[in-house]
């Protein structure tokens, strides 16, 4: 376990983008618009909007590029979206997350399903093991933690129960699945 910080990402070694590891892999060019991604990650249209402005959690698909545009996020984003929203929930700072999220992405994951975010109202840990996890909590350090793994099924579910729903597809993404299927 580490507090996050560039030591992290030494740790890691340069692992590329965050959550990258056993993801669905999206074609070029193809995502969940704005409105799909924040319902699915819990959050308002307008929070959307204001991260993606400030830089917080931007679509890596496609961003908008001008009046009329749509920002695309892929499966990724909506994870990021909805973790931040957890810490946001527990009461992290938005500053604190900021940094957070920019270590993350500096460490990379290997093993998503493995990994906590815990806290103690103050710092953000990542831990990539059960024995961390134990050796956070015992020093009396950690107040919560997130499974990173558990977050990302519930980001899954969601978004296949989306397209199971709609009778008309969401969006590009849930279009391709359709005709896939047919």
């Amino acid at each position: 376990m580490s507090e996050l910080s560039r030591d992290s990402a030494s740790r890691y070694g340069d692992l590329g983008l965050l959550f990258t590891d056993g993801l669905p892999e999206l074609e070029e060019g193809q995502g969940y618009r704005g409105a799909v991604a924040a319902r699915a990650a819990g959050i308002s249209y307008r929070q959307l909007d204001y991260w993606a402005r400030t830089g917080l959690v931007e679509p890596t698909v496609r961003g908008a590029s001008g009046s009329g545009t749509q920002r695309l996020y892929g499966f990724r984003d909506i994870l990021v979206l909805k973790l931040v929203k957890r810490l946001l929930d527990t009461g992290i700072s938005l500053q604190q997350i900021r940094t957070a999220v920019d270590q993350l992405r500096e460490a990379g994951i290997v093993d998503l399903a493995q990994t906590t975010l815990m806290s103690d109202g103050a710092s953000v840990y990542l831990c990539t093991s059960n024995d961390e996890v134990i050796d956070l909590v015992s020093r009396g350090q950690g107040v919560f933690g997130i499974a990173v793994g558990k977050v990302l099924r519930e980001v899954e579910s969601t978004l296949i129960e989306f397209d199971a729903q709609a009778s008309d597809p969401l969006d590009e993404l849930a279009a391709r699945r359709s005709a896939r299927s047919a």
